[in-house]
């Protein structure tokens, strides 16, 4: 396909579109455990880190594994990504890319978060399980269009847009601007994901979660498209 001045085809794992719907499950699963878990944000882990730290220092043995349980399963999605990455790169390539099995696990994960009662023994071990998830989504989807950005946190995201920002501000090339956009484009479906989880917990209870399995099942599928025609920014 003869592409268009200003275009150039882009890997699917790196679109916008799909990094977008990434940070749309993402907030909408950190409003989730905190609305329906125990106020919990099991998305990232520097609360639990905090909190940790603050319990060693109180003494509280009995509360760190509480802290140290979802940071060793972030840990263990991360692993897992690792070992399915090398298994994937290292096969003869086919029409189910290893990200896809990434999301396949993942979107597992989710969907058996929504058939745990919502008890404390039970919100613990969901939030175990979408730390997990988180760890998995964090590490198959780190660039979009070359840049590094995270689909399950806003911080890194907002750093690199608004330094992005001043450097089209400073040096007028468009290109910066048009990764700034992407940035914080990601940080509104972030919004909008957890704006959603806040609308559906209180209809759906315990099951909303699972809506947010159907967002990553959609994001499975548009992986099928190897590549993109897309805007380029340099």
């Amino acid at each position: 396909m003869e592409m268009q001045q200003g275009t150039k085809m882009v890997q699917s794992s790196e679109a916008v579109r799909v990094g977008a719907l990434l940070a749309l499950a993402g907030g909408f699963l950190d409003a989730y455990t905190y609305l329906e878990r125990g106020r919990v944000f099991a998305n990232t882990q520097t609360g639990n880190f905090v909190m940790l730290g603050f319990e060693l220092a109180q003494h509280n043995w009995a509360n760190i594994v509480k802290y140290l349980l979802p940071i060793l399963s972030f840990s263990m999605g991360i692993v897992l990504v690792e070992l399915v990455r090398s298994w994937g790169k290292a096969r003869k390539r086919g029409r189910i890319h290893w990200r896809q099995i990434v999301l396949a696990v993942e979107l597992l994960v989710v969907a058996a978060v929504g058939f745990m009662p919502a008890t404390e023994h039970w919100n613990m071990t969901a939030n175990i399980m979408v730390s997990f998830a988180c760890g998995l989504q964090v590490e198959a989807f780190r660039r979009m269009h070359g840049k590094i950005f995270a689909t399950t946190m806003c911080t890194g995201n907002l750093r690199s847009g608004t330094e992005l920002t001043v450097q089209y501000l400073r040096t007028k090339d468009k290109a910066m601007l048009q990764h700034a956009l992407n940035y914080y484009g990601v940080i509104i479906a972030f919004v909008i994901g957890a704006a959603i989880s806040g609308l559906l917990v209180p209809l759906l209870g315990i099951q909303s979660i699972w809506v947010g399995g159907l967002i990553l099942f959609a994001i499975i599928l548009l992986l099928f498209a190897d590549e993109w025609e897309t805007p380029h920014a340099v």
